[in-house]
C-alpha cells in the first residue's frame, strides 16, 4: 500500500505528510485551467473527427454505457456515474485508433479529479450533463460535425463551468 501511495506522489497526484500519512493534492484553479485547455485541443477535434470515420455499429455499442450514466445521474449515484462516464469517453476516443491520446485523456482526468462534480450534483444538473452522452451519439451517428462539436464544447464546458461550485456575487458598496 505504501509504495502505492508513493508511486501517486510521485505523480504528484497525492502529499506525503511527515508522521500523518498522505493527503490527495489539491487542484489549483490555474492546473484545471490548463487540463482542460489540453482536453478541449484533443477531445473536439478527436471527436469531431469520428463523426467522418467511426463505424456506427461501434459508436452505438456505447449507447448502454451512456444509458448508465444518465441511470447513475438520475440515481445521484456518484460513482457509477464516474465509473460510466471514464468508460465513455475514453471508448469513445478509442475509437480514433490512437492509444497514446486515449492514455492521454486518461491521465489529465485523473489529475483533475472531477473537480465540483458533488456540487454539480447538488445544483441538479448532473442529469443534463450525463444526457449530453446521448446528444452526443444521436449527432456521431447523424454524422453531423457542427452538432459534435457543440455538444462535446459545452460538455468539455462543464470542468470549468458548470462544475465549478457557483461563486457568489461581488457585493455593491452600500449607497450613500
Amino acid at each position: 500500500m505504501r509504495e502505492a501511495l508513493l508511486d501517486l506522489a510521485k505523480e504528484g497526484l497525492v502529499d506525503s505528510v511527515p508522521n500523518k500519512g498522505f493527503r490527495v493534492t489539491a487542484v489549483s484553479e490555474k492546473q484545471l485551467d490548463e487540463y482542460t485547455h489540453i482536453r478541449a485541443l484533443i477531445e473536439i477535434p478527436t471527436t469531431v473527427q469520428l463523426a467522418r470515420t467511426a463505424d456506427p455499429v461501434a459508436l452505438a455499442e456505447l449507447r448502454p454505457v451512456a444509458e448508465e450514466i444518465v441511470t447513475a445521474a438520475v440515481a445521484g449515484d456518484l460513482i457509477a456515474y464516474v465509473e460510466a462516464d471514464l468508460r465513455f469517453h475514453l471508448g469513445l476516443l478509442a475509437l480514433a485508433g490512437n492509444e497514446h491520446l486515449v492514455e492521454v485523456v486518461r491521465d489529465l482526468r485523473r489529475r483533475a479529479r472531477l473537480y465540483g462534480l458533488t456540487a454539480l450534483a447538488e445544483q441538479g444538473r448532473l442529469q443534463a450533463s450525463a444526457e449530453e452522452h446521448l446528444e452526443l451519439l444521436d449527432a456521431l451517428l447523424a454524422r453531423d460535425e457542427t452538432a459534435v462539436h457543440a455538444v462535446m464544447t459545452r460538455h468539455l464546458g462543464h470542468v470549468r463551468g458548470l462544475w465549478a461550485a457557483p461563486q457568489p456575487e461581488p457585493r455593491s458598496a452600500p449607497d450613500a
